[in-house]
C-alpha cells in the first residue's frame, strides 16, 4: 500500500484528537468518565510531587473538567475498574487490561529487582498473615517491625514495607486504596473478587496491546512512541509486529513533512477520518501528561522542548521549579510555573514564560480564564 503523506500540523491535530484534547468532555462527565479516560489513554501516570494537585488528578481533570478526586477513589476502590501497576512508571491502568501485565508480574516474582531480591520469606509471610486476618492495611498498621538501616534514599526502615512492595510487583498484592499518597494493600484476588488471577496474555497479545494502546492515544505512531522506555529486545519484537501489520494492510506507512529520523504509521481508519480542530481550547498540562511525557515527540510536533526543572539548581532553571506547558488550540504558547498556596487557597504564578511568537493579549485572556477554573480545581475537595 502506498505511504500516506501528512504535515506536522495534521499529525499534531490527530494526536490531540486521540488524547481527547480537541473537544470538551470527550469521555463524558461524572465518576464513570475516569475509567473511560484511563482505558482510552492506556495509563495515567502517578507522581508524588504536590506543588499543585498531583499529576494523576491533573491529567484526569484536563479531560473532564467536572472531575473530582472522589471519582478516582470510586474507580479504584469501589468499582475496581482501574488498578495500579508499572507501565513506564507507576500508573493507573484499566482492570480489564490486567491480563497483559500478568507475565511481567510473574517475572518480577521470579527475578525481583535489586531493591527487593533479599526480602525474607518470613517478612512476606508476616505481611500476608496480617492482611488475611485484618483486611487491607497500610505500612503504618505494622508497628512491630525490627527497623533496619536504609540502603538507598527512597528505602524504608521497615522490612514489611519492602515485603509489601515486592508482593505488589509480583501481583500478589494490589493497592486497594490511597489515603492521600499512603497506599493500602489487599490480596489481589480478594480485592477483585476473583477465584484466581486472569490468565496471562500471550506474548503476541501483549505486543498487540502495546501497539493498539499507542495507536488509540496517539493517532500516528513511531517505534519510539509505541515503545516508550522499552528496552532493545522489546522494541525489536514490536517493530516486527508493526511490519507484519503493514504487510496485511492493517497499518499504513506515513511520511511526515519536515520530520526525519524514523518511520511513522497509522491505521486506514485514522487516515479516512475527519481531522477535527481544537479551536481555541486551552489546556494547562501536567509535565507527566501523556501528551508531554514523551519529550522528544512533544518537541517534534509542538516545537517546544519541555524542561522538567524540579531537580535542577534554582540558578540554572529557565522556566521554574514545576513548569506546566500551556496549549491553545494546537499550539504550545506558554509555560507556567505554578504553586498552590493551600493555607490561603490561592494559586500563585511564580513565573509566566511565553513561547516563540505566541505572546498576545488574546492568548493571555484565554489562559487567565483557564487558570480560574484550574485554581478552583486545586482547592475544591
Amino acid at each position: 500500500m502506498t505511504a500516506a503523506n501528512l504535515t506536522k500540523s495534521q499529525v499534531r491535530a490527530l494526536w490531540l484528537q486521540a488524547q481527547g484534547l480537541d473537544r470538551s468532555h470527550p469521555f463524558g462527565s461524572g465518576p464513570k468518565a475516569t475509567a473511560k479516560i484511563v482505558k482510552h489513554l492506556g495509563y495515567v501516570q502517578i507522581d508524588t510531587i504536590h506543588v499543585i494537585e498531583r499529576s494523576h488528578h491533573h491529567i484526569l481533570y484536563t479531560r473532564n473538567l467536572d472531575y473530582k478526586r472522589s471519582h478516582l477513589v470510586q474507580a479504584q476502590s469501589k468499582d475496581k475498574s482501574v488498578f495500579e501497576y508499572w507501565t513506564h512508571a507507576l500508573s493507573y491502568v484499566a482492570t480489564e487490561d490486567f491480563k497483559y501485565f500478568v507475565s511481567e508480574m510473574k517475572d518480577r516474582k521470579t527475578n525481583p529487582s535489586r531493591w527487593y531480591y533479599d526480602v525474607s520469606k518470613s517478612d512476606l509471610e508476616k505481611v500476608f498473615r496480617i492482611i488475611k486476618k485484618d483486611g487491607p492495611i497500610t505500612i503504618r498498621d505494622i508497628d512491630d517491625d525490627v527497623l533496619v538501616e536504609k540502603d538507598h534514599p527512597w528505602a524504608s526502615k521497615k522490612p514489611s514495607k519492602r515485603a509489601m512492595q515486592r508482593a505488589f510487583n509480583s501481583g500478589d498484592l494490589v493497592i486497594s486504596e490511597r489515603l492521600g499518597m499512603l497506599k493500602k494493600y489487599d490480596i489481589t484476588n480478594r480485592h477483585f473478587g476473583w477465584d484466581k488471577r486472569p490468565k496471562a496474555a500471550s506474548r503476541k497479545e501483549v505486543l498487540d496491546y502495546k501497539i493498539d494502546r499507542a495507536l488509540r492515544s496517539q493517532g500516528v505512531v513511531s517505534l519510539d512512541s509505541l515503545a516508550y522506555m522499552e528496552k532493545g529486545p522489546e522494541k525489536k519484537d514490536l517493530l516486527k509486529n508493526v511490519q507484519a501489520r503493514v504487510k496485511k494492510g492493517q497499518l499504513i506507512d506515513v511520511n511526515v513533512e519536515g520530520v526525519g529520523g524514523g518511520a511513522f504509521w497509522t491505521t486506514p481508519e485514522v487516515l479516512s477520518s475527519k481531522i477535527s480542530s481544537a479551536g481555541e481550547l486551552t489546556h494547562i498540562l501536567s509535565p507527566f501528561d501523556p501528551l508531554v511525557i514523551q519529550r522528544k515527540r512533544f518537541h517534534m510536533f509542538f516545537d517546544y522542548d519541555h524542561r522538567f526543572e524540579a531537580y535542577v539548581p534554582k540558578e540554572k532553571r529557565k522556566y521554574g521549579y514545576f513548569t506546566l506547558p500551556v496549549i491553545v488550540g494546537d499550539q504550545a504558547v506558554a509555560v507556567l510555573d505554578l504553586k498552590a498556596d493551600r493555607q490561603n487557597q490561592d494559586l500563585l504564578i511564580q513565573q509566566w514564560s511565553w513561547l516563540g511568537k505566541h505572546k498576545s493579549s488574546h492568548n493571555k485572556v484565554l489562559i487567565e480564564k483557564e487558570l480560574d477554573g484550574f485554581s478552583k480545581f486545586q482547592f475544591d475537595k
